[in-house]
């Protein structure tokens, strides 16, 4: 999602951004307010002040969805976890936070913050009608605000993950059970009943004739149904990789080349060659970098025959790099967390290896079809 957004600011040095998405949701939320919701409770106003009103009202229910998401991550970096980014789409908003809660304490905290933002936004909001004049546009827009606000906090609170109802019931049965995997998959088991609940519900608001909320109710459900399986089948991969290490999954054999040689001699011979996609580049008998496609992307191609390698690799001070010995699982967190494919592998400060996606994807298919699961496996 990160790399379909659009930039916004830096809120306690977190990066804002809107998703592509969101442009819909919002001309959608607009026109509904200054085609319907105004014109219902104030019929004497011009089309104009109608969207006008629209549009700043549905402005509003995205900075009280991102007031949402400051709540959560404002607590996370309380607990000093860091918080990658916050991101405005079609369903709202996601806080991308880079790690587990250190304990289910944490969790909960960080889980109840959001809809607690809510609830006092819709407080704010109900408190200031009467300020604002009683038939006056600015009072519907302060009623529709405390009612968005007051429903995000509830719907929030359905206990299935990934919402964050379901993040407190995780926490819950996190400090009963002390098994964050456990409370993980029961949580999210409990998110994918919601999710069908709310597809067979929507698809009975749509037989009986309410076509645009049971669709709606039903495409809630469905994103709510795929965001619990996608954690579902999370916790069991993490099953399969727990006790494996990168080692036995890494490449050791990985291809240097040269760093005077030239970016086409290198898309040549071993891009279109031979297929490979990351290369270490050794200088003077060191690794000096890690040239992948991205970096020979970001080099016009009309340029590759005057740019050597070394100008456009990555320096490998700056490279991330993963451990021989560290889980596999935490290898692929680390790619994840850093947005990359690959990663340079090291023992004792020396490059050893590189593992890739590819290379976890077909060691986890291996061990799948020896049926050979955890430490025995070494």
């Amino acid at each position: 999602m990160a790399g379909h957004s659009i930039p916004l600011c830096r809120i306690m040095g977190i990066p804002i951004g809107l998703d592509y998405s969101w442009f819909v949701i919002f001309a959608l939320l607009t026109w509904t307010l200054a085609a319907g919701y105004f014109p219902a409770d104030y019929p004497h106003l011009t089309p104009t002040l109608y969207w006008a009103a629209g549009a700043m009202t549905a402005i509003l229910v995205f900075a009280s969805v991102l007031l949402h998401e400051l709540g959560h991550a404002a607590v996370a970096l309380r607990y000093r976890i860091s918080v990658r980014s916050i991101t405005l789409f079609i369903f709202g908003g996601v806080a991308q936070i880079d790690a587990e809660p250190p304990s289910a304490m944490a969790e909960f905290f960080i889980a109840v913050a959001g809809p607690l933002a809510s609830l006092l936004l819709a407080a704010v909001f109900f408190g200031a009608q009467p300020l604002l004049g009683a038939t006056g546009p600015l009072s519907g827009m302060a009623s529709y605000l405390a009612y968005v606000n007051f429903s995000l906090a509830l719907f929030n609170l359905i206990p299935g993950y990934p919402l964050d109802g379901g993040r407190v019931l995780r926490a819950i049965v996190w400090a009963a059970t002390r098994s964050l995997r456990r409370a993980t998959l029961f949580a999210a088991n409990v998110g994918r009943f919601f999710g069908l609940l709310f597809i067979f519900m929507g698809v009975l608001q749509v037989l009986h004739g309410n076509a645009s909320s049971g669709l709606w109710l039903a495409f809630i459900g469905w994103f709510l149904d795929s965001a619990a399986h996608a954690q579902v089948m999370q916790a069991r991969m993490q099953d399969v990789m727990a006790g494996h290490r990168v080692a036995q999954a890494m490449r050791a054999h990985c291809v240097t080349v040269p760093a005077d040689m030239a970016l086409q001699e290198l898309v040549d011979r071993f891009v279109l060659g031979s297929g490979q996609r990351s290369f270490l580049v050794e200088r003077d008998g060191q690794i000096a970098g890690l040239a992948t496609l991205h970096q020979i992307r970001a080099v016009p191609a009309q340029q590759w025959a005057a740019t050597r390698v070394d100008q456009a690799m990555l320096p490998m001070e700056k490279a991330k790099s993963i451990e021989a010995d560290a889980e596999l699982w935490t290898a692929l967190q680390v790619m994840d967390r850093n947005g990359v494919n690959q990663l340079p592998v090291t023992r004792e400060r020396q490059v050893v290896g590189m593992l890739s996606r590819e290379d976890i994807i077909t060691f986890l298919r291996t061990i799948s079809e020896l049926k050979v699961f955890g430490p025995s496996a070494r």
